[in-house]
């Protein structure tokens, strides 16, 4: 299609840096991350943690393409149509979902004449990346007219926004790639895309996000071709070995294994099982026999057990004094019980270096299996296996006790192992790798040493994962089959637990479950048939990408082209340390990569990682944006996602952003993770979306200056985008686009967009200053400015209702509840709400003020549910005038007289008497309280009238 250039963007502002709807995107951003293993890019490798959301991404990049024009609510609009947000899209994708829910939202707008809320239509349908051109169809007239533009497809609509604002299809990268989210979503919107990372597993994954999800229909069926073929030539040649099946038509489906050690106290060999149940959902459980004459237990299984006999299998051999105590062996023989600490048994003990040694002997290369003499032999216990039923479609399974043709297999398998591995290591095919023993024993590999003796890479799999894994490499080399046995690797090692509580009698489950290496007692492996589907490419999606898309493993500060637009989510703070945990990948295919990987450097590269906090994080950084603003041309526009944890990183990257070269022009919070099972307690992420541009010229101002000159920039801020709530209308209006949160955030960017604007600030050279190394405790010049930019910010949030001088007046606790109240009044209920506000109010600890801190059910106490506390010295609202107001409220709720209520408000209340504004202040707190709780908590509202009129009817003197 030939497209004439209406009008040139160059110079035009970008609707990122005007409006965001970050509500709405954040709706979308909870319903893709609760997709869990089911999101697009995630079954390649879900070892990869802390995905962005490709809705957020693609919100992103669409944000840095579109314009923002003199008409803000049509822009939202036109924005919501491109994004799928609109009420047409949501029908196509509550129809997509075609359930129960959907077809009762897509039936309520024919019976109401409204549509339900946007966030129930967005949890009922279908995800927003999901959707295909046919969402869209609808949209192209309304976006044409709008934008000056002439498409029919999101490529062909950024093809020509990029033509407008850089005079080309525009240029991409992402030089922090990970796993690809950013640059796949770059890539299906039809920019030219350059993602690059450090980490090659990180390259991997978004090779196979481009060529794998994102292939054509013909590409993915060779792919899945060659794959079944693979399929095919290994279970011949484990069928051909004969260790896989009983010789009566049944198939082995998982084979569990446990570490057995010598009881020092009773010299007997004792299986180490933390658990004695093998399988919940069929009622399988193992009973240990004494063998007098072995000194050993023999394993039995016992199936379809009572509930009585289940419950008392689940105490095994291991124990734990504590959730995180030591471990320990215990088991009885007759009368006499033993117990003995793991460590004892290990014999660890203090070295001279302060590190922990013991007395287990060091594998050698050589080794995939314990030596006789080694403390930590591993035993076979259990055999699940399965049986075709007739018709072939369904299958039986049943758990057996290991018998001597079992072991006459595992013997067979070691044989093959020992006879093939030492060719397979010099060929590349497993790993010869050792096992680096820096960083922290959680990470790396200090544990898989300290605790078992490994000290190469192929140790962590024993000889049927080896050899499975093996005989892929032997058949199959190429790209796509690589990253299948990345993924199959992850389910299938010494380190994959066994959870017996799954559908079809349990499950092994991946490595990296919790983003650490963790040896275990015992544990899960899948036979080749089991493994087959994490083989396979087709039960990944298809979404096909519509530009040229390339990835090279090189650093940030590596990158050597021009680049228009970059979306990054950096390492930072408490990032997961991949640079160490992916080792346990590196080694597969360090020594013989795929010709596609082949030029990249196999090796984690420690030294080279942005990571962590402090010195090193903040020069990594700094090195590395500085390279990619000096790679952007003057109308270049940057996004920073980084995850919302500690004020040290908002300063940290305020700070970096100074030191590259770069001024921030807006600044948008989206709620991008929710609490989930891997994480204890009430938690939620959300990620801050930092906009930035070159910084022009060398402006110079005062502090003094600076306070006017952000004051005003914050107010009309947030006058901006409380006016733009309230000039909306339409569908899902009556929904604010914009939340206090999201105008405080708001007003941050505001003022950090004054304050980066300028390289010197009371002859200071900001670059200079922002890199300067910080001493501890020391409250920076960047800081102080930060800070000072932050407070002006907030002294913005007055709610509605309280007069602004007697806001002023309020500590942060008592701003910090009113605040929150008047945001529960209007339906808000998520935590990160309450960590944001805490932040912005200075409340250091605020979880004493919440009755409820569930990541989506927080809200704070009631007056009655305070009853007696937060009254005391040294807590957040002691000695406080809405404390004060709040103990009255619940007394007149106990119909407490109205006489008593008003002495004890006067030995309450400072200065009561003596002060006519603290009563005065009592009365609007009251009337306030009173107006917020209306809908929540009628009968205290109603108290809080009573109040009100007690002290401004209170006779005095």
């Amino acid at each position: 299609m030939s497209f004439v250039v209406p009008f040139s963007l160059k110079d035009a502002p970008a609707l990122i840096e005007r409006l965001l709807p970050v509500q709405k995107l954040s709706a979308e951003a909870y319903k893709e991350q609760m997709a869990g293993s089911g999101k697009t890019l995630t079954s390649l490798g879900n070892y990869w943690k802390g995905r962005k959301p490709l809705v957020l991404n693609k919100a992103c990049i669409l944000g840095c393409m579109l314009p923002a024009t003199t008409n803000p609510s049509r822009d939202l609009e036109v924005f919501e149509l491109l994004m799928a947000m609109d009420w047409q899209s949501l029908k196509v994708r509550l129809t997509i979902k075609a359930d129960k829910m959907s077809r009762s939202l897509l039936g309520y707008k024919a019976v109401n004449g409204q549509p339900p809320s946007f966030r129930a239509c967005v949890q009922a349908g279908s995800r927003a990346e999901e959707c295909d051109e046919g969402a869209f169809e609808h949209i192209w007239a309304e976006v044409n007219a709008h934008l000056n533009t002439d498409a029919a497809t999101l490529p062909e609509l950024v093809q020509q926004l990029g033509v407008m604002r850089f005079g080309r299809t525009p240029k991409f990268a992402d030089t922090f790639s990970g796993s690809g989210q950013i640059p796949f979503a770059a890539a299906r919107l039809g920019c030219e895309v350059l993602a690059s990372d450090l980490n090659p597993v990180a390259c991997a994954l978004t090779w196979g996000a481009f060529n794998i999800v994102g292939g054509a229909d013909d590409a993915r069926q060779e792919m899945a071709d060659a794959q079944r073929n693979l399929v095919r030539l290994l279970q011949a040649k484990i069928d051909e070995l004969g260790v896989e099946t009983d010789g009566s038509g049944w198939r082995a489906k998982v084979f569990l294994y446990c570490l057995e050690v010598r009881c020092p106290q009773s010299g007997w060999m004792v299986p180490l099982m933390p658990t004695r149940v093998v399988s919940v959902g069929y009622r399988v459980v193992a009973d240990l026999v004494p063998d007098p004459q072995a000194k050993r237990y023999r394993v039995l299984i016992r199936r379809d057990v009572s509930e009585s006999e289940l419950e008392a299998a689940k105490n095994g051999t291991v124990g734990r004094e504590g959730k995180f105590g030591e471990a320990y062996l215990l088991h009885r023989l007759g009368a006499v019980s033993y117990k003995t600490k793991i460590s004892t048994l290990r014999g660890d003990h203090a070295r001279t270096d302060g590190a922990v040694g013991n007395r287990l002997r060091a594998w050698s290369k050589e080794d995939f299996e314990p030596a006789l003499d080694d403390i930590f032999q591993e035993r076979l216990y259990c055999v699940q296996w399965m049986r075709k039923l007739h018709g072939g479609e369904r299958s039986e399974f049943e758990f057996r006790e290991v018998t001597e043709s079992d072991l006459g297999r595992e013997r067979k398998v070691a044989e093959f192992v020992g006879r093939n591995l030492s060719n397979w290591q010099r060929a590349g095919i497993v790993p010869d790798m050792r096992i680096e023993v820096g960083g922290p024993p959680r990470y790396q590999g200090q544990d898989l040493v300290r605790g078992r003796g490994w000290t190469h890479w192929h140790h962590v799999f024993n000889p049927r994962q080896l050899m499975i894994a093996g005989l892929i490499r032997s058949i199959d080399n190429s790209a796509v089959s690589s990253l299948m046995l990345l993924r199959a690797l992850n389910i299938n090692a010494r380190l994959s637990v066994w959870h017996r509580s799954d559908g079809g009698g349990g499950s092994v489950q991946q490595v990296f479950s919790n983003q650490a290496l963790n040896t275990l007692y015992d544990y899960g492996t899948r036979a080749s048939e089991y493994l087959v589907p994490a083989l396979m490419v087709n039960d990944l999606k298809s979404q096909p990408v519509h530009s040229q898309a390339r990835v090279v493993n090189q650093p940030a500060t590596a990158l050597d082209e021009p680049i228009d637009l970059f979306v990054t989510d950096p390492p930072y703070g408490d990032a997961v340390k991949y640079e160490e945990i992916l080792d346990f990948f590196v080694a597969w295919l360090r020594r013989n990569p795929p010709a596609e990987f082949a030029n990249w450097v196999w090796d984690s590269r420690r030294a080279l990682a942005v990571k962590g906090e402090g010195e090193d994080f903040r020069r990594g950084m700094v090195a590395a944006y500085k390279r990619m603003t000096e790679c952007m041309p003057d109308n270049g526009i940057q996004v920073i996602m980084f995850t919302h944890q500690s004020g040290s990183i908002w300063a940290d990257m305020a700070g970096i952003v100074w030191a590259s070269g770069l001024q921030v022009t807006a600044a948008w919070y989206v709620v991008t993770e929710t609490d989930s099972a891997l994480r204890e307690g009430s938690y939620v992420k959300g990620t801050v979306l930092l906009v930035l541009r070159k910084r022009q010229g060398n402006q110079k101002t005062t502090r003094d200056d600076l306070a006017w000159e952000i004051q005003e920039e914050v107010e009309k801020q947030v006058a901006d985008l409380t006016g733009l709530n309230q000039q909306a209308k339409g569908l899902y209006r009556d929904e604010n686009v914009f939340e206090d949160a999201d105008i405080q955030m708001a007003g941050y960017a505001a003022a950090l967009r004054v304050l980066t604007r300028y390289a010197v600030i009371d002859g200071r050279d900001m670059t200079a200053e922002a890199i300067r190394p910080r001493v501890k405790n020391e409250t920076t010049f960047v800081d102080g400015l930060i800070a000072f930019a932050v407070d002006t910010a907030n002294q913005c949030l007055v709610p509605q209702g309280i007069v602004k001088a007697q806001w002023d007046r309020l500590s942060g606790a008592e701003r910090f509840y009113l605040k929150m109240i008047d945001m529960e009044a209007r339906g808000a209920k998520t935590l990160d709400n309450y960590q944001n506000f805490a932040k912005a109010f200075k409340v250091r600890d605020f979880k004493p003020l919440l009755a409820s801190h569930k990541a989506n059910e927080a809200r704070l106490k009631s007056a009655a549910e305070f009853g007696r506390a937060e009254m005391g010295e040294g807590s957040a609202l002691y000695q406080s005038t809405l404390r004060a107001a709040l103990y009255a409220v619940m007394e007149l709720q106990n119909e407490v007289d109205g006489t008593d209520v008003l002495a004890h408000l006067t030995l309450n209340v400072p200065n009561y008497y003596g002060d006519m504004t603290q009563r005065e202040l009592v009365a609007e707190l009251a009337e306030y309280l009173a107006k917020r709780l209306d809908a929540l908590r009628p009968d205290e509202a109603s108290a809080a009238r009573v109040l009100r009129e007690l002290v401004k009817n209170q006779r005095l003197g």
